[in-house]
């Protein structure tokens, strides 16, 4: 089974091209056992790649542990840079059906590459129920919520996945490793939740770390950086425009006028190559 090795900003993922290759019918165990870095390809999960009676192509993403996600901003990036560079699409442009809707990716071309590409993730969900959480507040904004003793206080933000972002004074592993997989879990959020932390270095400017449900912490979460920039505004920290710096690299992001979120960011691919029958039954993942 052909596959492509692809990141954004350090988040990388397993693509098939299910436009091609026929795909076995455990998707979820196909994703564990790709992902796994050490007996497997690789990655912070598996993303498909087929046809759509409503797009150019609709995307399927499931996370390290299995469990099928709705959306990634920085995978949608990639499988548009593939859609392209692969001629799927003849414009530098892609509609991509997710479980959050379709979304429409605007590709940066260089002498016919995909360098970056810019989403629209679409509006930002604000109410609780569809969040979902069930913490107080509509929005839920600067709420309290205790974790492992600390009373944090957060903000919660849907971009077609669950998110809760903590503004913090300085970014530390203690957060990130600690609190973060107690978010993850907490029953505050019944479908399990993306935990950001995020410092503020100026109204424009922050640094966040993502603990990503499913995963664990990542390089970069595209969704997350886009919860950030909405929660920033909510909560009275950050402008509607702002650069977001993760450990992988940089996204720009944009709370626009017509209430939509539009987030800029690099698409790579890093390598293509082959998984052998024998790699999906040799060794179980732990």
């Amino acid at each position: 089974m052909h596959f492509t090795k692809m990141h954004g900003a350090g988040n990388d993922y397993i693509y098939l091209n299910a436009f091609e290759e026929p795909l076995p019918g455990d998707l979820p165990e196909l994703a564990r056992r790709m992902s796994d870095r050490h007996v497997g390809i690789g990655g912070d999960g598996l993303v498909l790649i087929g046809p759509s009676d409503r797009a150019d192509a609709r995307m399927r993403m499931f996370n390290a542990d299995g469990s099928e996600a709705e959306m990634c901003g920085n995978a949608i990036r990639c499988v548009g840079k593939l859609l392209y560079e692969r001629a799927y699409v003849s414009q530098p442009r892609a509609r991509i059906e997710t479980a959050s809707g379709v979304l429409e990716v605007q590709l940066e071309v260089f002498d016919g590459v995909v360098r970056r590409a810019t989403v629209d993730m679409g509006q930002p969900i604000l109410d609780g129920p569809r969040i979902p959480t069930t913490l107080p507040g509509n929005p839920v904004v600067d709420v309290p919520l205790l974790v492992d003793g600390a009373a944090l206080r957060v903000t919660c933000v849907s971009m077609g996945n669950p998110h809760c972002v903590t503004f913090v004074e300085q970014l530390s592993d203690y957060e990130v490793l600690g609190w973060g997989p107690k978010i993850e879990v907490d029953p505050h959020f019944p479908r399990r939740v993306n935990a950001e932390f995020v410092q503020v270095l100026s109204p424009r400017e922050v640094r966040m770390r993502v603990w990503e449900r499913g995963t664990g912490e990542t390089l970069a979460c595209g969704t997350g950086a886009a919860a950030v920039c909405v929660a920033g505004v909510l909560a009275g920290f950050t402008e509607r425009r702002i650069v977001a710096h993760l450990p992988g690299g940089d996204l720009e992001l944009d709370w626009a006028d017509d209430d939509h979120v539009y987030q800029t960011g690099p698409a790579v691919e890093v390598f293509s190559g082959e998984w052998l029958p024998e790699a999906a039954t040799s060794v179980a993942p732990r």
